[in-house]
C-alpha cells in the first residue's frame, strides 16, 4: 500500500463513475426530509476513510509481502461492476450506490489486502445506511412504527390532560389534525439514529463487548422513544401556537430535539452501562 496519492487514479476514476449517480440521487430522492441521512451518512463514510488511512498503512506495512493484495479483490470488483451496470441501466438504487461498498471492498483487497480490510471495516459497514432500500420494504415497516409512536404519542398527552384523540396514524389535538408522517416516525429515522448510535460507539470506542452490544441492540428502543418525544412536541407546538408554528420553523426545530434526545438517551444509557460495570466487580 502506498501513499494516499497512488490513489488518485481510483478516486478519480470512482468519482466519473459515480458522480452521476450522486447527482441524481441529490436532485432525487435524497432531496426529501426522510433521505436526508442518505448525504450524511456518505460524508461521515467518506471521513471515516481518510481518518483511519494512516492506520491502513501502517497495518498493511507490518504484513509480508504476498499480504499485502488478494487475489479475492478480482472476483469483487467484477461482481460490483455487474451490479452498477443493473442497477445504473435498470434504475435499481439499491444495486446502484450498494455497488460502491462491493468496489470498494475489492479495491481494497487488490491494494492491501485483508489488513486494509481490517482497518477500513465500519466505514465501509457504514456506508449500508445510505443505500436506499425498495419502497416496499420500507413501507411494510413505517407504518408499524408510525403507529406505535403515534399512539405512545397520544397517550403520553392525553396522561398529561390534553384533549387528543387518534385515528391510526392521525392525531386530533384541540382543533388541529396531525398527520404522523414518514420523515416524523418511518424507517429512515430509525436507520439515522441507528447510524448515529454506531458511530457514538466507534468514536468512543469502548472496549467493553457487554455495553458495546447492549446500545447497539437498545439503540431502536431509543430510536422509538425520541420519535415519541419528536411527535409530541410536535402536538404541543401545533395545539399552543398554531398550525402555522407547527408545520414552519419549529418543525425543523423537532427534528433537532428528535436528534439531541436520541443522543443525551445514548450517553445516558452508556454512563449507566459504565456504572453496572464498575458495580459487578465490587459485588
Amino acid at each position: 500500500m502506498g501513499p494516499l496519492a497512488t490513489w488518485a487514479p481510483l478516486a478519480l476514476g470512482l468519482a466519473v463513475l459515480y458522480g452521476p449517480s450522486l447527482w441524481d440521487l441529490f436532485h432525487g430522492i435524497w432531496g426529501k426530509t426522510e433521505y436526508m441521512h442518505g448525504p450524511m451518512v456518505l460524508g461521515l463514510s467518506l471521513w471515516l476513510l481518510y481518518s483511519n488511512w494512516p492506520n491502513m498503512q501502517a497495518a498493511v506495512a507490518t504484513c509480508p509481502q504476498h499480504q499485502r493484495s488478494s487475489v479475492w479483490g478480482w472476483p469483487v470488483v467484477v461482481f460490483a461492476l455487474l451490479l452498477y451496470v443493473v442497477g445504473r441501466a435498470m434504475d435499481i438504487l439499491m444495486f446502484e450506490m450498494g455497488s460502491l461498498i462491493w468496489l470498494l471492498l475489492g479495491l481494497g483487497l487488490l491494494h492491501g489486502g485483508w489488513s486494509a480490510i481490517k482497518a477500513q471495516w465500519f466505514a465501509l459497514f457504514f456506508m449500508l445506511f445510505m443505500v436506499p432500500l425498495p419502497g416496499a420494504v420500507v413501507d411494510a415497516v413505517t407504518m408499524p412504527m408510525k403507529m406505535f409512536v403515534s399512539h405512545v404519542a397520544q397517550y403520553v398527552l392525553d396522561m398529561a390532560g390534553y384533549p387528543i384523540g387518534r385515528s391510526g396514524v392521525t392525531l386530533q389535538i384541540g382543533q388541529y389534525t396531525l398527520l404522523v408522517a414518514d420523515a416524523c416516525a418511518g424507517l429512515h429515522t430509525l436507520l439515522t439514529l441507528e447510524a448515529m448510535g454506531l458511530l457514538y460507539l466507534n468514536l468512543v470506542r469502548r472496549n467493553s463487548l457487554f455495553r458495546n452490544v447492549t446500545i447497539g441492540v437498545l439503540i431502536v428502543p431509543i430510536s422509538l422513544t425520541a420519535n415519541v418525544i419528536r411527535v409530541a412536541a410536535l402536538s404541543l407546538i401545533t395545539y399552543h401556537w398554531g398550525d402555522a408554528a407547527g408545520q414552519g420553523f419549529l418543525h425543523g426545530f423537532a427534528g433537532m430535539v428528535l436528534f439531541l434526545s436520541a443522543l443525551l438517551l445514548i450517553m445516558a444509557l452508556d454512563s449507566g452501562l459504565h456504572a453496572i460495570e464498575r458495580w459487578r466487580p465490587k459485588a
